[in-house]
């Protein structure tokens, strides 16, 4: 088990507008109050960690080179706003699309929770003490298998997801939130709780 919480961040939807396939860097929209959220977790000493799919990798809609380029553009409008990320991780399969190695069954796909794994390995973090942020109820699936809390947030398919689907979801969110910005403080008040409510070691 690792030292650090991290919340897991869902990019499409949850930290960025959800716009569908980001085929150029230009396309790529922070959410309002997105930087604030992640400031508030780099205060905090909380990892701020993006998982996504990106299928249209192995669609072919656009190229690794895009990626690479939509994910800087990221790191630097957060940058320019005070607020950085611990780290990136991109699934780009798909099941039954494209043309190996992007055509694969993985361990990565969200709702799989390869990339939560890999991110706690590279990073030191501790998965039972961390939460994952997305706007579909997919995001929530490999919070759960890993041991950590899943937010819903109403951005992006939030809304639709939760008001026509929630009878379909999987797994239960833990907490629904509006934004990214209210889902980090419902982590980071829930944790003090937590943390209030621990007995004190005796002397």
């Amino acid at each position: 088990m690792g030292h650090r919480p991290a919340v897991f961040i869902d990019r499409d939807g949850t930290l960025t507008e959800e716009v569908g396939y980001v085929n150029h860097p230009s396309r790529l929209r922070l959410l309002p109050r997105t930087a604030e959220a992640i400031r508030r977790l780099n205060v905090a000493g909380v990892a701020a960690v993006v998982v996504t799919n990106q299928a249209g990798i192995a669609r072919g809609y656009f190229s690794d080179d895009v990626l690479r380029a939509t994910n800087e553009t990221l790191v630097a409008q957060l940058k320019d706003a005070g607020a950085h990320l611990d780290g990136i991780y991109v699934c780009p399969h798909h099941p039954t699309e494209g043309v190996p190695p992007y055509r694969a069954q993985c361990d990565c796909r969200k709702p799989a929770p390869g990339l939560l794994r890999r991110a706690a390995t590279d990073l030191d973090l501790d998965l039972a003490a961390s939460t994952m942020v997305g706007d579909k109820a997919s995001d929530l699936v490999p919070a759960r298998t890993v041991g950590a809390r899943g937010v819903l947030v109403l951005t992006g398919y939030g809304l639709g997801e939760w008001e026509y689907r929630r009878a379909e979801f999987p797994v239960a969110p833990d907490h629904v939130a509006g934004d990214l910005l209210d889902a980090v403080d419902w982590v980071l008040a829930s944790s003090r709780a937590d943390r209030a409510a621990q007995p004190l070691a005796r002397p």
